[in-house]
């Protein structure tokens, strides 16, 4: 049976934003937080099965996908995107929500969980990590596994900082295609949300740089791991073994985590609901079932 669906636009901080709402009931909502910045909700679309349990919520963030896109560079903040995702919750009346965040969508969510927000149930943290630094030491360690004449042309226009042209970024996907997804073709939803973060760079390459190795945006020196203690709400922490957000990154989040738990999908990288979806979504849904039957959520 076709799920129910309903979608808008709300007001935050910086301009309007579309969301959607997949499945009804009285079940506690599910809220996604997407990458990137700036890949919008598309390659999340397989959540939607979750939504015979529960409503599922996503949005496009600011910058991306079928939400505004303004020009002012000062908005590319996490800052405002914690503001943006309280004021999504405001909007909907998502008084009470399991909350989801995958790659910068967990960064996001690990620096909404740091303002001590009500009404969380239980955190899931999807292939991303506590601290730009752990993950750019472990892109380095990765980039340092490819063929070296791939390693030579990315070093190449590396060197004089020429992160667009076509033959360094066709040689990118040497790397994406072992870390970021293993699949061949991709999916057509990831491949939606790649054509939206290449139509409007500007908040990722803000936000965090040119590429994963070259870590050189406002975020650079963000690192949570000191506080992760202060998070403590049952969490669902999830990586894949080929991920570029690797599981050394998933163990710090596990080790600083105190009610938290953690699942590597052994076949995947980095998009592991779409390259296991079956898998994944069990494991989400036996976590979300756990968490429910505990006392008082």
């Amino acid at each position: 049976m076709a799920q129910s669906t309903r979608e808008g636009y709300v007001a935050v901080p910086g301009g309007q934003v579309w969301y959607k709402v997949v499945g009804s009931g009285d079940a506690v909502p599910l809220l996604t937080l997407h990458g990137g910045p700036g890949t919008g909700h598309d390659y999340l679309e397989p959540f939607e099965a979750l939504a015979s349990d529960r409503p599922v919520v996503f949005f496009d963030q600011l910058g991306c996908g079928k939400s505004d896109q303004p020009d002012d560079v000062s908005l590319w903040r996490i800052e405002r995107f914690v503001e943006e995702v309280a004021a999504v919750r405001r909007a909907l009346d998502l008084n009470h929500v399991h909350l989801l965040g995958h790659s910068w969508g967990g960064w996001l969510a690990i620096e909404y969980m740091m303002g001590n927000p009500s009404g969380i149930a239980s955190l899931i943290l999807a292939s991303t990590s506590a601290s730009l630094r752990q993950f750019a030491e472990e892109t380095a360690r990765l980039k340092a596994t490819l063929p070296q004449e791939v390693l030579d042309t990315l070093n190449r226009y590396e060197a004089v900082d020429d992160f667009h042209n076509p033959e360094y970024e066709n040689t990118m996907m040497a790397f994406y295609a072992e870390f970021v997804c293993r699949l061949d073709p991709w999916p057509e939803p990831l491949m939606r949300s790649l054509n939206n973060a290449m139509s409007n760079p500007v908040p990722y390459e803000t936000i965090q740089g040119p590429n994963e190795f070259t870590i050189t945006g406002n975020l650079k020196d963000w690192d949570r791991t000191d506080r992760l203690g202060e998070i403590g709400m049952p969490t669902l922490i999830t990586c894949g073994r080929y991920d570029e957000l690797t599981p050394a990154c998933a163990e710090t989040l596990h080790r600083g985590i105190p009610d938290s738990e953690m699942h590597i999908f052994e076949q995947s990288a980095h998009m592991a609901h779409l390259e296991e979806t079956e898998r994944y979504l069990q494991v989400v849904r036996e976590f979300l079932g756990r968490v429910e039957r505990k006392p008082g959520v």
